[in-house]
């Protein structure tokens, strides 16, 4: 992959093949609910190593039945082939 950051319209074209992600201010989004806190920690540890075995690291916030998840290449400044492919990966867990 080349990790070269795309175009709103690539962007939008790539975001139609995901469910429930949504691109803001240079970011991949996407919330995912659980029933309670153990399965949003199991799935937060999930994600965590995706991301080390991609060394592509998402910010993640969750809590009682949510995770939030961000991903974005920051040294490009925006969002990348990388990003989706991690995102793929994410909905696969």
């Amino acid at each position: 992959m080349q990790r070269e950051k795309l175009e709103s319209g690539e962007i939008a074209r790539r975001l139609s093949e995901l469910k429930g992600w949504s691109e803001d201010e240079g970011k991949l989004k996407r919330r995912y609910k659980f029933g309670n806190f153990t399965e949003s920690l199991e799935f937060v540890n999930k994600v965590g190593a995706l991301a080390e075995a991609a060394d592509h690291h998402p910010d993640i916030r969750f809590g009682w039945g949510y995770a939030d998840i961000e991903i974005t290449t920051h040294d490009r400044g925006g969002v990348t082939d990388f990003d989706f492919a991690l995102a793929k990966k994410i909905d696969e867990i």
